[in-house]
């Protein structure tokens, strides 16, 4: 064989080979920096509150100042370094549950879900995400409602399992995403996550009675549950669920032990995300309320202040609890926000 022949081949070769690895090289990086999971870095050492105020007859007072609010954390007060009023626009999370369970009245879910972008502010921020054994962004962070509309009237759809957590989580990294913006979750659903309905019932099997069903399975050991509000934390996100009638362990059409006790845990954790990131529970009892109730939260939103604040002792994260408390400056008036937050 030719030297110079076999030379100019073999160099040849090392080229394409080195073009190759370049373009691999290169695609990775790409689907790195496009992958779902991106981690976006919040200054964790910041305490964000969402906070309510209401008189002695249950009004909302929306036009206090910094100066009428004194924050403690585990009785000692904190200075505040951010204040925001009541009207600062809020970037929102509207989560949909198109699983099975959902799949009987989409009308009228479709329709109340409308009713709230109408009821927010024109500079909210809204994302629409939809869940069932996958999760879908049908609409990124916009102010342009029709977006939003055509996302909640056309794009969702489906049916299937329902990965309820795992849909939080990802809600809270597109939140990350909007930086130091005032955040909330309203999400629709039943709360029966597949995975803990199955974990659950696990628990639960050996139960001979609702009571003994119930007491079996401990709602707030849930890692996934915890793992969601542990980031809500991190953000200051405060989360409303609207929980739907065909997840109610009060209703239930053929109960036994085992399906109350795993009705009951669902419930019991959708509490716990709003009483823990200082939201609220809206059971829908009818499907005629859901728009009602949808426009509620939206109006409950716009009575919200934010303060934020650094704790003045150093904290590690050594998964104690914190308890917070917030005093308005006039005693005819009380506040509400999340009661604390475990240092993790």
């Amino acid at each position: 064989m030719n030297t110079s022949r076999f030379l100019r081949s073999k160099n040849q070769g090392s080229s394409a080979i080195l073009l190759a690895l370049l373009l691999l090289m290169s695609f990775v990086g790409q689907a790195r920096a496009q992958g779902p999971d991106d981690v976006v870095t919040t200054d964790v050492s910041l305490v964000q509150l969402n906070i309510g105020v209401v008189d002695a007859r249950g009004y909302a007072v929306t036009s206090l100042s910094r100066n009428d609010f004194a924050v403690f954390e585990d009785g000692v007060r904190q200075p505040i370094l951010n204040f925001e009023p009541t009207d600062t626009p809020f970037s929102l999370v509207l989560l949909l549950d198109m699983s099975g369970s959902t799949t009987s009245f989409r009308p009228q879910l479709r329709q109340a879900a409308s009713r709230f972008l109408d009821a927010l502010g024109p500079e909210d921020r809204v994302a629409v995400i939809q869940f069932n054994a996958k999760i879908k962004n049908l609409s990124g962070f916009t102010t342009d409602r029709r977006k939003s509309a055509y996302a909640i009237q056309v794009l969702a759809e489906g049916a299937g399992e329902t990965h309820l957590y795992e849909a939080l989580s990802y809600s809270l990294r597109e939140l990350a995403k909007e930086q130091k913006r005032r955040k909330a979750i309203v999400v629709l659903t039943d709360g029966l996550d597949t995975s803990m309905r199955n974990a659950d019932r696990a628990s639960a099997s050996r139960a001979q009675t609702d009571a003994e069903a119930v007491a079996s399975i401990d709602p707030k050991a849930s890692a996934a549950l915890n793992s969601v509000l542990n980031a809500a934390d991190r953000q200051g996100v405060t989360v409303y669920p609207l929980a739907l009638p065909s997840g109610d362990p009060k209703r239930l059409p053929l109960p036994d032990p085992v399906i109350t006790g795993i009705y009951s845990a669902a419930r019991a954790r959708l509490q716990n995300l709003a009483d823990r990131t200082g939201g609220r529970l809206n059971e829908i009892q009818r499907l005629d309320q859901m728009a009602r109730l949808y426009v509620e939260v939206a109006a409950n939103l716009r009575t919200l202040y934010t303060v934020g604040y650094k704790p003045l002792k150093e904290r590690t994260r050594d998964g104690k609890w914190h308890e917070i408390r917030v005093e308005v400056a006039h005693p005819e008036l009380t506040a509400r926000t999340k009661p604390g937050y475990f240092a993790r």
